[in-house]
């Protein structure tokens, strides 16, 4: 069999539409790197100890992201991790939220207790951005929430005013009041 190689080419279309570069391979020949945004749209060894894949070869299909999305009641598409992940996900609803390999910090502080920095997350809606005094200084932010259940679970740091804050950018704060562990805690 031989390696499958794609270029780099957009998995989504419209305004949130972010070019993503995947690599595919035999499994377990070649370790992956796997984010939990790309574990949205499918599933692959990531590394040599995980050993649940979806599928043995799996063939590039930009639109196909059938074994990792349901369809629920709502008509909104959920996100799963795979199982042999890490995972966060909502307290209230038990649906996925994060990777633990997207973990930036845990020394942050929320409105409700410690609250940890992601750098992507899955299954969280965005509302709109206002400016807000934080303790580390001006922020414009957005509050995030769980799509399934709706709850607030956090914010997004849309942008930073301090140079020293400009890390966060674009990164997510989930408050660990609204998160639990799941899949692969041992």
């Amino acid at each position: 069999m031989k390696l499958l190689r794609t270029s780099p080419r957009p998995l989504l279309e419209g305004p949130c539409s972010e070019d993503v570069t995947s690599v595919w391979s035999l499994p377990h020949t070649t370790p992956c790197q796997t984010t939990a945004f790309t574990c949205v749209f499918r599933c692959f060894p990531c590394d040599p100890s995980c050993g649940r894949a979806s599928w043995a070869a799996p063939e590039f299909s930009p639109r196909s992201a059938a074994p990792m999305v349901k369809m629920t009641r709502s008509k909104t598409f959920q996100a799963y991790l795979p199982s042999c992940h890490r995972t966060y996900s909502c307290i209230h609803c038990r649906a996925h939220l994060a990777n633990h390999d997207e973990l930036i910090s845990k020394s942050f502080q929320g409105s409700q207790g410690r609250a940890y920095l992601f750098n992507s997350v899955v299954n969280v809606g965005c509302g709109p951005a206002e400016e807000r005094v934080l303790l580390t200084g001006l922020h414009a932010v957005a509050d995030i929430y769980c799509e399934n259940c709706k709850t607030t679970l956090g914010w997004k740091y849309e942008h930073a005013f301090e140079s020293s804050q400009k890390y966060k950018e674009g990164k997510y704060i989930i408050e660990l009041a609204h998160m639990i562990k799941d899949n692969g805690w041992d």
